[in-house]
């Protein structure tokens, strides 16, 4: 068997390509269908659709460079002509087909590249490449971008590889010709080729189809970003004011896990800072207590579940209190108190740095928290599949007066 194509047979290099191709991208499609169907409401379910995931996204990452190298290998070698040539429309279908093929089966694959490594967290790709894109941030809006067009480039990779079986099967089962065969490992005598008819119009009609379907991914990905965010911020009342000795005007509270390997970061929105503090008045600055709405936390792609039952349970522990007095420490200040989280109180520092400009405190603090202490996945307890220390990062400015 020859391996460069002839203007009649299909050569071995690209047969080879053609049929790893379709061993890839069926892996794929099965370990996504599965993994979609396979819960998450359990840790053990959670780390089942975790690993399904994955192998999806590790397939699929290697898809795409499979069906990359087999199109550089097409645009070297002569494309055999269409033994059903003479029938126009089977021979526009057939190049229509053909011509969707080629895109969807790159495009299908980068784009849930792109929306993976857009997404905190959730099932990295067993791959020493893929997590991390320098040219893509971690942005949710960028994430469900991406997502809608995979999801819609999917369902045009599915038909078109339908219509491409079909087409082959009757080629096979009822024009008993040797359109089957040529891709199949054999020598073979070359067919008879029909006068070949050579029109753009296939090739029109696909990036037509393409301009529709990534339109239509990105609104269907960006309407459901705004779907979700608005349906997470709903039934959850904003924490009320409370009198403080000094006036919070902006800051963030992030907190970082390490899952399967790599880290996830997210954060809460919606948390309350009654602060009193006095820098002249020695080792008893003052005290601090924080109030968290657990229900405003973001997490990446795993928030649903950091919220649920196992882990924060913000259904019945709404609020986390970190109470403290504040003290010096050499250089710095160190807060000393206890953090209520999921009906468990334990001690708790958090050292911070403060710089002070007359009236307004710039302040940066961080610690860490053992997350069994708290019963924060107390059934997932391997470091590997879920980190036992969660950091904590604080950053704000505040101003004298309340």
């Amino acid at each position: 068997m020859p391996t460069q194509n002839t203007h009649a047979l299909y050569g071995g290099v690209t047969k080879t390509f053609h049929w790893l191709t379709a061993l890839a991208i069926l892996s794929a499609f099965v370990l996504g269908l599965i993994a979609i169907r396979s819960g998450t409401d359990t840790p053990d379910q959670l780390a089942r659709t975790v690993q399904l995931f994955s192998l999806h996204k590790t397939i699929g990452i290697l898809a795409f460079f499979v069906a990359l190298l087999r199109i550089i290998w097409a645009l070297t070698q002569v494309k055999p002509g269409l033994l059903n040539a003479d029938n126009k429309p089977e021979a526009f279908m057939a190049e229509l087909v053909h011509w969707l093929l080629y895109g969807s089966m790159v495009c299908a694959p980068l784009a849930g590249w792109l929306h993976h490594a857009a997404t905190e967290g959730f099932a990295p790709v067993l791959l020493p490449l893929g997590d991390n894109l320098f040219f893509i941030p971690k942005d949710p809006t960028v994430a469900a971008f991406f997502s809608g067009m995979h999801y819609v480039l999917v369902i045009v990779l599915g038909v078109s590889i339908l219509a491409h079986v079909g087409g082959a099967l009757k080629h096979a089962f009822i024009d008993r010709d040797d359109t089957l065969r040529r891709m199949l490992p054999n020598d073979m005598v070359p067919p008879h080729l029909p006068l070949q008819n050579h029109s753009h119009l296939p090739l029109i009609a696909a990036i037509v189809i393409y301009i529709g379907a990534l339109g239509a991914g990105a609104m269907i990905g960006l309407d459901s970003h705004s779907h979700d965010h608005g349906d997470h911020d709903h039934g959850t009342p904003a924490l009320a004011a409370v009198p403080s000795g000094w006036t919070v005007t902006e800051g963030t509270l992030d907190i970082t896990i390490g899952q399967f390997g790599t880290d996830v970061t997210g954060g809460f929105a919606d948390w309350t800072a009654a602060i009193e503090f006095d820098e002249t008045a020695g080792e008893d600055l003052g005290s601090a207590e924080v109030t968290i709405n657990i229900a405003s936390l973001t997490l990446g792609s795993v928030t649903n579940e950091a919220l649920g039952t196992d882990y924060f349970n913000a259904a019945d522990f709404p609020t986390a209190t970190f109470a403290a007095t504040l003290h010096p420490d050499g250089d710095a200040y160190i807060a000393r108190g206890t953090l209520t989280l999921r009906g468990v109180t334990a001690d708790l520092d958090m050292p911070f740095t403060l710089a002070l400009d007359g009236d307004t405190a710039v302040m940066s603090g961080t610690t860490v928290i053992p997350r069994l202490d708290y019963g924060v996945g107390a059934a997932t307890t391997e470091e590997s599949t879920l980190g036992l220390n969660v950091a904590v990062n604080v950053a704000l400015t505040a101003t004298r007066g309340g």
